[in-house]
């Protein structure tokens, strides 16, 4: 019970708490009930930095969700630009992140970091669909050891204003390996390999480091969900 309580924060996030901290501090001088205010907005800002452990699925081939959230969209797209891998479209995963889900972002697969663009742009919600075009990115291509290639996105929201990745390009990953975090609100798209068939479906709940988004060695249908 006390692990689930008392999750890790990831690093980039106590210069936010203490700033939280600070105003509630400040805001308690000023008024009490001002400061309880306070005090549950830094109590928040604790939990959205957080960074618990995950237990990664390990067998070859397997595409991870780099992030928590909603299964938001499943179509064809073609892939940024700006990572050069044509313009053949793509199934694209796209998870959804509210400010409530964990926003450390996890590699999906084990490779090779063979592309990485930073794109400036605009803050719509990362829920439309012209997000992925339009909003700031940070665009990442992963080479496996097979040469196959999978693409994933960090796409900025409408609250959040900061896109943190820690790898470039040569640097080598494991699935589930902590890559970066957006802050306070955002989404992660994954461009899948041609004739890879997502696993998941939409409306699901993903978990980074956990969620199968889907089998690059699989020949498995797309799926299918039902709500309860």
């Amino acid at each position: 019970m006390l692990k689930q309580v008392f999750v890790p924060v990831h690093r980039a996030g106590w210069p936010f708490i203490a700033l939280f901290a600070c105003a509630a501090a400040a805001m308690a001088w000023w008024a009490m009930p001002l400061g309880f205010v306070g005090l549950v907005l830094t109590v928040w800002c604790v939990y959205f930095f957080r960074d618990p452990a995950r237990v990664t699925p390990t067998r070859e081939g397997l595409v991870i969700s780099p992030a928590d959230g909603v299964v938001q969209s499943i179509e064809m797209a073609v892939p940024p630009e700006e990572l050069a891998m044509g313009e053949t479209p793509r199934t694209r995963v796209a998870v959804f992140m509210n400010v409530f889900d964990v926003h450390v972002n996890r590699a999906p697969v084990d490779g090779t970091i063979t592309g990485a663009a930073y794109r400036p742009g605009k803050f719509l919600n990362a829920s439309l669909d012209k997000a992925s075009e339009f909003n700031e990115r940070q665009s990442l291509k992963i080479t496996t050891a097979d040469g196959r290639d999978v693409a994933f996105i960090q796409i900025a929201g409408l609250v959040a204003r900061r896109i943190l990745c820690e790898v470039s390009e040569g640097d080598q990953l494991k699935a589930g390996e902590r890559f970066g975090m957006i802050r306070f609100g955002s989404r992660v798209d994954v461009y899948l390999p041609d004739g890879v068939e997502p696993l998941v479906a939409l409306g699901q709940t993903a978990i980074a480091g956990e969620t199968v988004l889907a089998d690059l060695n699989g020949a498995e249908a797309a799926r299918a969900g039902r709500r309860g």
